[in-house]
C-alpha cells in the first residue's frame, strides 16, 4: 500500500485520454485506461511536469490556500527566492517582502538568507573527511525521490544538510517565539512560498526520519497575484531584506554550485537532464567532481509548475536584481566556519523504494524480464502510446504483470487483423 500523500492530482473530468503527459513522465508513472489517464503513485516523483504540458489542464498541484493562512494566530511567510522573478522591474527586494506582510502575514524570512548559510555550511561539509565524492544536492525533492526510486548506489553520495527551506523555517520559528513569548508553537504558521508541488509533498511526507519544520505551502502564483494588488512602488518599504546574490542565485540553475567557490561541480536542469547525469554517475562514467547540482525544473526554481513568469524571463529579471546586491548579507561566526551545528543535518537516508522490481523473487524477476524481453522483439517497436502505456517495453511490462491484456497493442491487431483478411481473400479467389 503506498502511503506516500502526493501533491499532483488528477481531474478526471478535464481528461481526454490524450498522450501527451504519457510520453512525457520520467518515471513512467502514467498510464491511460478507459479513456483517461491513471497515475501510479509508486512510480510518481511529483515533478509537475504533466501539469505544464497538460493541454487540457487537468493535472493540478495541490496546497494550501491564501485566505485559509492568513486565518492563522501568527503567519510567517517564507519567500522562496524564485518569487522575486516573477515581478517585472522589481529594483528591491523590499517591495516583495513588504508586500507579503501588507496582505496579512505577521512576519517574513527569507528562504535565500537560509540559503546563504547552508552554502557556507556546505563547504564545510565537503571538507569533511570521509564523504562519498561528488556530493549530490539535497535541496530537490524531485532529484531526491528520483534516487530513493531508480539509484540505490547514490544514496550515500545524497548531501545530509537540510534544505534552505527547513533552516529559514526552523530560525524563523524561533525568532517568532523570542519575540513573543505569549505565542504557543501550534499559534505559529510557517508558510513556504513554493515554485513547485514537490516541496508541497516534502512537507506532507519529510524525509526520510526528517519532520518538516514548514506547516504550510502556498503556491508562488496564488501569492503573486495577491502581492500585485498591495505592493505600492511610489512609497519607500521597509529595510527588511538580509540576503545578497548569493541567497537570491539559488532560484537559478548553478546558483547553489557557485557559492560553493570550488571548481569541481556539475549543475544541470530539466528532469531528462538530471536523469541522464544521475544514470552516469551511477555508472561511474563522471570522475573528478566534488558537487553535483541537480534541478529537476528547467532553468532551476523558476521553471516550477507552480510559478507565473517564464523561466527564463524570470532568470533574465534576477540577473538585473542581483547586480545592486551585496554578494552575500549572511556571515557565519568564528566558532563555525570549521563545523556544521547540530540540528543543520538530517540522520536517515531515504529508503530504497525500486519502482522496476517485477517481482520480490530473484528468479521470477529473471523470468519476467526474459518473457518481457520475447515479447517486445514481437512488438512493433514505435512507442505510439495507443495501448495506454508510454513505450513498447512498458507495454510489455505491464503484460507481464496481469495488469493489461496481451492482444492491448493496437498496432499489432491491425497487422493481424490484414493478415487474416489478406488470407481470406487468398482462398476466395476461383
Amino acid at each position: 500500500m503506498n502511503s506516500y500523500e502526493h501533491s499532483v492530482s488528477l481531474d478526471l473530468s478535464r481528461c481526454t485520454g490524450c498522450t501527451t503527459c504519457l510520453k512525457h513522465c520520467p518515471t513512467e508513472a502514467i498510464r491511460i485506461v478507459d479513456g483517461h489517464a491513471k497515475i501510479n503513485p509508486g512510480r510518481c516523483i511529483d515533478c509537475g511536469i504533466c501539469i505544464k504540458i497538460c493541454p487540457n489542464k487537468a493535472k493540478k498541484a495541490t496546497y494550501s490556500r491564501l485566505e485559509n493562512v492568513l486565518k492563522k494566530p501568527y503567519k510567517i511567510a517564507l519567500p522562496a527566492p524564485a518569487l522575486y522573478g516573477q515581478f517585472e522591474d522589481l529594483g528591491d527586494v523590499d517591495y516583495v517582502l513588504q508586500g507579503l506582510k501588507d496582505i496579512g502575514f505577521d512576519d517574513v524570512y527569507e528562504v535565500s538568507k537560509a540559503a546563504e548559510l547552508v552554502s557556507a555550511y556546505t563547504r564545510n561539509y565537503l571538507k569533511t573527511v570521509g564523504i562519498p565524492k561528488p556530493v549530490i544536492n539535497s535541496a530537490c525533492p524531485v532529484v531526491l525521490r528520483l534516487i530513493s526510486l531508480r539509484y540505490p548506489t547514490l544514496k550515500e553520495h545524497i548531501m545530509q544538510l537540510l534544505p534552505p527551506m527547513e533552516i529559514a523555517a526552523r530560525l524563523a520559528r524561533e525568532r517568532a517565539m523570542a519575540e513573543h513569548p505569549e505565542l504557543s508553537r501550534e499559534d505559529i504558521c510557517v508558510c513556504f512560498i513554493s515554485p513547485c508541488p514537490a516541496k508541497v509533498s516534502y512537507v506532507r511526507n519529510g524525509f526520510g526520519d526528517y519532520k518538516s519544520e514548514v506547516d504550510e505551502v502556498l503556491s508562488i502564483s496564488d501569492v503573486y497575484f495577491s502581492l500585485i494588488n498591495v505592493m505600492r512602488r511610489g512609497r519607500e518599504p521597509a529595510n527588511l531584506s538580509q540576503s545578497g546574490k548569493i541567497g537570491i542565485s539559488w532560484a537559478t540553475t548553478g546558483g547553489e554550485a557557485s557559492a560553493l567557490f570550488n571548481d569541481k561541480y556539475l549543475a544541470a536542469d530539466g528532469i531528462e537532464n538530471v536523469n541522464r547525469v544521475l544514470e552516469q554517475l551511477d555508472n561511474g562514467n563522471i570522475a573528478g567532481l566534488e558537487f553535483v547540482e541537480l534541478n529537476a525544473c528547467p532553468g532551476g526554481c523558476v521553471g516550477g509548475a507552480m510559478v507565473v513568469a517564464n523561466p527564463f524571463v524570470a532568470k533574465a529579471r534576477l540577473q538585473t536584481l542581483r547586480r545592486y546586491l551585496p554578494v552575500s548579507q549572511t556571515t557565519l561566526g568564528d566558532d563555525e566556519r570549521d563545523y556544521i551545528p547540530e540540528g543543520y543535518c538530517f540522520n536517515e537516508l531515504p529508503t530504497y523504494m525500486p519502482i522496476q522490481r517485477l517481482s520480490t523473487n530473484f528468479g521470477e524477476s529473471l523470468r519476467m524480464m526474459a518473457v518481457i524481453q520475447k515479447l517486445c522483439e514481437a512488438l512493433p517497436g514505435i512507442d505510439c502510446g495507443a495501448c495506454g502505456a508510454p513505450n513498447c517495453r512498458a507495454f510489455a511490462e505491464d503484460v507481464v504483470c496481469g495488469r493489461v491484456p496481451e492482444d492491448g497493442c493496437v498496432i499489432l491487431k491491425n497487422q493481424q487483423l490484414e493478415t487474416l483478411l489478406k488470407n481470406k481473400e487468398e482462398v476466395s479467389e476461383p
